[in-house]
């Protein structure tokens, strides 16, 4: 169960796990703000980037987290927002 914040690192490692890293890009550069189509990750990248995120950090992501969240930023936090409250 995720019990601490999703973080750019979080979803750098999993995209990288799971669809690989495009040649000339640099998920290292400051990526917050670029949309997933340049960083080399389409719609079925993104499908396994949110079916991954959901198995190991216990968050539901609904359709609409895929299509509107076009950006590394807006997909961190649209999962710490599905995130659920950690008990002691």
């Amino acid at each position: 169960m995720f019990d601490r914040e999703f973080t750019l690192d979080h979803l750098k490692r999993i995209l990288a796990e799971g669809s690989g890293v495009d040649d000339g890009v640099d998920l290292d550069a400051d990526i917050l703000d670029t949309e997933f189509e340049q960083l080399g990750y389409d719609s079925l990248a993104m499908l396994e980037t949110a079916s991954r995120v959901e198995r190991e950090f216990g968050v539901s992501l609904d359709d609409s987290t895929l299509t509107e969240a076009l950006t590394p930023r807006a997909f961190i936090t649209a999962v710490n927002a599905g995130v659920p409250a950690r008990t002691a």
